[in-house]
């Protein structure tokens, strides 16, 4: 079923005008030429990330602009200005200068949201070299694969979390040092040889550093994927990606000078480093880093604190805020919101009606993966939403849904979400893996591995991954539109569905549904909600099994993971789960 869709008001009528005021006309005159212009590049056509988000500050009005407030989970807070971040991010290059890291070289990040984290990122992009960002969160045989395929060459952690890479030091032995921050003054541990103090070789560095030459197309960022089965895979960007990082956070994110921004996305996920760090601070926006986990009394005190204007997040956390229910929102100030956005997995239509009714706001929702590098499709500040849909492609862009043979197909058909190849920050390759890499393009189009249809207007509504997408009795169910229904139950907070092999259909569609407090499973209740679901969807449509659980797998930056869903029922293995929220 369609929602009625929320009309926008025209241009003049918005308070902050929006970067992109005419969005037709704006993807009938763009070049990705003109975006360069916005970005101050190196001599003899160079363009390093960190310059741009960070140094090229110090020769505007933005030099003493503060560029990270940081809050602590033990309550304290910092803030530190662009010319500060210059200072820290030069001492820290010159720290793996004095450790001969050179240009290529892999500098992996395993720390919490600590500013530390910023530093160590943006300083080590100076180097030429290139960055790993891992979850806080990851056991020993998580990060000992990562390290072990990307051959890092440093790894930079923290006091509370070195003695899980100590478990698995001996299968690395390309990791010749370990960086330890201790922020606390916790450490009681003796320095192993190979091992250096984040604090004293940072006093003793020095604050100048020249930046090493780095062209558009030399590598940047690894971040490493989870699949179904196997390795995790690394998929490496490129300096040139902040061209798109640059100008979705003001299309999309719709960012301007005056803002606050907060991302609630992890550095350890894209999110959290595309637009987390770098397309912010490439625009010069102020930003907050929380290093706390959610809550909802928490994020709310941050909004109201640091009068947050421009909040980006998951449909995971906006589903557990909706579960933490209205009255919460009632106890803080949020009149400084002006604009919401979310990604991760499809944001279900419930929850933009929720914030509309209980923020006074409508959540934006964008697609876009790990390999895409930037968002790619989105619900714009200029244009209607259509609750569920995924919005309209980005100016410079072209998106298309193919049939198994790689044709184009019409309005209204659903096949493979794919995207020609071309913008700035779409992968480069995956490590050590270019077969693979090539495997994902045909006849001239990036495979996403989505379904998804688009409409005659042009909004494009997902449907599931390829692998996740139910065939009951040759009719190919999306999972995304069955869970959607499902939230509309007054009783259901989360639901997760797959295809369960059925002898008569090929599959059923099977449900998993987290229930909201104060509702307790019966049989009756999976019959009120197969019943309400039945009156909402086709019959091939509807769920057949209905099981309650108390949480779905996930994976941190909120995706629910149907495929652990679907072993689990079946008894299958389950593959890798390095990325597990639960783990």
């Amino acid at each position: 079923m369609e929602y009625r869709r929320i009309i926008k008001p025209r241009v003049e009528e918005i308070v902050v005008p929006p970067n992109m005021v005419d969005y037709d006309r704006a993807r009938e005159d763009f070049r990705w030429e003109d975006v360069n212009k916005h970005l101050d590049w190196l001599p003899n056509g160079g363009l390093n990330i960190a310059y741009e988000a960070i140094d090229r500050h110090l020769y505007t009005a933005r030099k003493d602009k503060i560029a990270l407030y940081w809050e602590g989970r033990e309550g304290g807070s910092e803030q530190y200005a662009f010319s500060e971040l210059r200072e820290l991010t030069n001492r820290f290059a010159n720290v793996l200068k004095h450790l001969d890291i050179q240009k290529g070289d892999r500098v992996f990040i395993l720390l919490d949201r600590i500013p530390e984290l910023y530093v160590v990122a943006f300083g080590s992009l100076k180097t030429g070299a290139i960055i790993g960002p891992l979850f806080s969160v990851f056991g020993p045989d998580a990060i000992r694969d990562r390290l072990q395929d990307s051959g890092a060459k440093v790894l930079v952690t923290s006091a509370e979390l070195v003695g899980t890479v100590h478990q698995v030091m001996g299968d690395l032995p390309e990791l010749r040092y370990i960086i330890i921050v201790d922020r606390r003054g916790k450490y009681t541990g003796q320095l192993q040889p190979g091992e250096f103090s984040y604090e004293e070789e940072m006093a003793k560095a020095s604050p100048e550093f020249d930046i090493v030459h780095t062209t558009k197309e030399d590598y940047a960022i690894m971040h490493y994927t989870s699949g179904t089965t196997g390795k995790p895979k690394g998929a490496v960007h490129v300096h040139g990606a902040i061209v798109g990082h640059y100008i979705t956070s003001r299309w999309v994110l719709d960012l301007h000078d005056d803002d606050i921004y907060w991302c609630t996305a992890d550095p350890g996920w894209v999110t959290g480093t595309s637009y987390g760090m770098v397309g912010p601070w490439s625009n010069g926006i102020s930003q907050v880093a929380y290093e706390g986990g959610y809550g909802a009394s928490s994020w709310y005190r941050l909004i109201e604190k640091y009068k947050v204007t421009v909040w980006y997040t998951s449909p995971t956390a906006v589903r557990a805020l909706m579960k933490a229910g209205d009255e919460v929102v009632k106890r803080y100030d949020l009149s400084s919101l002006r604009y919401v956005c979310s990604v991760g997995e499809p944001l279900n239509p419930e929850a933009i009606l929720w914030a509309q009714r209980v923020l006074g706001l409508p959540i934006h929702d964008n697609w876009w993966q790990t390999e895409t590098g930037c968002a790619l499709i989105a619900n714009y500040p200029i244009l209607d939403i259509k609750p569920g849909s995924m919005g309209k492609p980005i100016p410079g862009v072209v998106v298309s849904i193919l049939d198994n043979e790689g044709n184009e197909l019409q309005p209204g058909e659903e096949g493979h979400l794919a995207v020609k190849p071309g913008w700035p920050s779409m992968f480069r390759t995956y490590w050590n893996n270019q077969e693979l890499y090539n495997s994902r393009f045909k006849r001239g189009w990036y495979i996403t591995g989505d379904r998804a249809r688009m409409d005659e207007e042009g909004y494009f509504w997902f449907v599931g991954r390829a692998d996740d997408v139910i065939n009951t009795a040759g009719h190919l169910v999306g999972p995304f539109e069955v869970e959607s229904v499902l939230l509309q139950h007054p009783a259901v907070v989360e639901a997760g569905v797959i295809g369960k092999p059925d002898p008569d259909r090929m599959e059923i569609v099977k449900a998993f549904v987290v229930l909201k407090d104060g509702y307790e499973p019966s049989e009756q209740l999976k019959r009120d909600i197969a019943s309400f679901a039945g009156k909402r969807l086709s019959s091939l449509a509807r769920p057949r099994e209905i099981d309650f659980i108390s949480s779905l797998p996930k994976t941190r930056s909120g995706k629910i993971i149907r495929r652990v869903l679907k072993a689990r029922e079946l008894g299958l293995p389950i593959g890798d789960t390095s990325t597990l929220e639960e783990d």
